[in-house]
């Protein structure tokens, strides 16, 4: 009969394969908008709905598309996973300080500009701090902590910010929406402060990547497949963006888990 320390590290260990799938799904998904819209002469292409971290641009489009693809897909092969590991970190970096940050700056209240600068930090920073990526010199991984810290912290206040049209986002046959959007701005704080202080990272990335698996299956999913009443969503782009995102999301914060400290009750490999 397996253990229930030997199901959780079974469970954990799900995440590097979600993070780095989530991650080929969305270089796929841009490579593909950039084809089936990018010779339509005036027509609606815009890479930025697959991406909103990518310009409009469909000679740009297929080669992010083609590096998130394969970086994304050589996290799961140890022999090159550190490259592929920082080479989609960087690319994420510049898309989130080169193209979204001017756009933040001059408008420093809106909610949505600020998300898409802290997402595409948070899983660059994840993808950093993999066990698989190191070793790397600690001034990065120290800057990879307190991006992705800031990230959750920011997260999580804009959840209250928010608290007034957040719920409406949730499907209406959940109850307690605004009970629910509160209880996610509380796990993200906590999860943040879980890297803060050092204390707790394994609880707290459990709780993250769950809360977003929750997400996965009960929003992203429904809301991609039609099931929640959305019009037009299963064709939407952004839609299928937000899915990856989460998934991403939520196996990053399980394999982060997974090699937290000892004492948080999981064993690291090889020890």
């Amino acid at each position: 009969m397996i253990s229930a320390q030997r199901a959780i590290r079974l469970t954990l260990g799900q995440g590097l394969k979600l993070f780095s799938l989530a991650i080929v799904a969305l270089g796929i998904e841009t490579i593909l908008c950039a084809w089936i819209n990018g010779d339509s002469p005036g027509g609606p292409y815009h890479v930025i709905h697959v991406l909103p971290w990518l310009p409009a641009l469909p000679w740009l489009a297929y080669p992010f598309g083609l590096i998130f693809l394969f970086s994304g897909a050589g996290l799961l092969f140890p022999r090159v996973a550190k490259p592929s590991g920082i080479v989609l970190a960087g690319l994420l970096s510049c898309c989130a300080l080169i193209i979204e940050l001017p756009k933040y700056a001059i408008d420093l209240g809106n909610l949505s500009l600020r998300t898409t600068v802290l997402e595409p930090l948070s899983l660059a920073s994840i993808a950093l701090l993999l066990p698989r990526t190191r070793p790397l010199p600690n001034w990065l991984l120290g800057l990879a902590r307190f991006l992705l810290c800031l990230a959750l912290f920011v997260f999580g206040i804009d959840h209250f910010l928010g608290i007034a049209f957040i719920p409406r986002l949730i499907p209406v046959w959940i109850p307690l929406r605004t009970f629910w959007v509160v209880f996610t701005g509380i796990v993200f704080v906590a999860a943040g402060l879980s890297i803060f202080l050092k204390a707790l990272q394994f609880w707290g990335m459990v709780a993250l990547g769950s809360m977003f698996a929750v997400w996965v299956l009960v929003l992203h999913l429904p809301n991609c497949l039609g099931l929640n009443g959305i019009p037009g969503a299963p064709q939407n782009p952004n839609q299928w963006q937000s899915l990856f995102v989460a998934i991403a999301l939520w196996g990053g914060s399980w394999a982060l888990a997974l090699h937290s400290p000892p004492r948080a009750g999981v064993q690291e490999d090889g020890q």
